[in-house]
């Protein structure tokens, strides 16, 4: 057992647990973190995407009272009919352009470069909105037409996951995507955030099941406890992380999210540029 590779995974499933749901881009620190500790070939790539399975089972534990009264009232109330329908309509977006678009993003995207691009762009953009809003005279957030994820309607959930697809750009973050072009869309800040929560359910759960399937060839019976450990501490990271957000989010903007995109990102720009540090491509 190479204890040197275990312990590699569980810095990546930290790192992957803690900004799996923050507006701050998983799969970007994925890249980052991976590239500082040699952990970037291709099956580090599935290694990534699959231990996002962990994080979600954190937020399925966290929600598990909503997600079980809506499964069990699907025969006889028509809102969670609507609800189930709602986290559907935003899934198929990021399948359908995954799936067109998804090897080309990762043949050309992935790179430290691009994350940390986009994670200063991100971080202006959070910074726009919460000082502005949608109509450039207000904050979005104090003013919302959608006060709760049971309220919104079958396109409110379309657009939300159209703005998801943006994620499929490395460094721009699935959570911040949804968040913040939810409260644009017009929902409340947590109703943006619960519906956020809720779309990663069958989006990362389908994205791992699908890159474990189609790289199942590069994966042996020896690579269990790397994943295993992945998992376990992606879930762990990630359950203290969806439970202190939720508090969080009750009192706060996100402006603080903002600009520790943008200082990250000069700094990985700063350090690629001077050659203090080499990010692999």
């Amino acid at each position: 057992m190479d204890i040197v590779l275990l312990l590699k995974a569980a810095v990546m499933g930290v790192v992957e647990g803690l900004t799996e749901f923050l507006p701050i881009s998983s799969t970007g620190h994925l890249i980052l973190a991976g590239s500082l500790l040699g952990f970037d070939d291709d099956k580090a790539k599935v290694f990534d995407i699959a231990i996002q399975t962990g994080a979600i089972f954190a937020v399925i534990l966290v929600y598990w009272q909503k997600i079980k009264s809506t499964v069990l009232a699907l025969p006889t109330q028509r809102s969670a009919r609507l609800f189930a329908l709602n986290v559907l309509v935003g899934f198929l977006p990021a399948v359908v352009l995954g799936l067109l678009f998804g090897k080309f993003i990762k043949a050309h995207l992935f790179t430290p470069v691009v994350v940390a691009s986009t994670f200063i762009l991100g971080g202006l953009i959070i910074l726009w909105v919460e000082a502005w809003g949608r109509d450039g005279t207000a904050n979005a957030a104090q003013k919302p037409q959608v006060q709760s994820a049971d309220d919104m309607s079958v396109l409110d959930a379309l657009k939300v996951g159209l703005v998801q697809c943006l994620a499929m750009i490395p460094g721009t973050s699935r959570s911040g995507s949804t968040i913040i072009g939810g409260m644009l869309l017009g929902l409340s800040r947590k109703a943006a955030t619960d519906f956020s929560f809720y779309l990663a359910i069958p989006t990362l759960i389908g994205a791992g099941a699908y890159s474990l399937y189609k790289e199942r060839a590069l994966l042996s019976m020896d690579d269990l406890p790397m994943f295993g450990v992945g998992l376990v501490v992606s879930f762990i990271s990630a359950w203290l992380c969806v439970r202190w957000l939720l508090r969080y989010i009750a009192s706060h903007s996100f402006v603080v999210f903002a600009w520790y995109r943008i200082a990250f990102g000069l700094l990985v720009l700063a350090t690629a540029w001077s050659g203090l540090v080499v990010w692999a491509e």
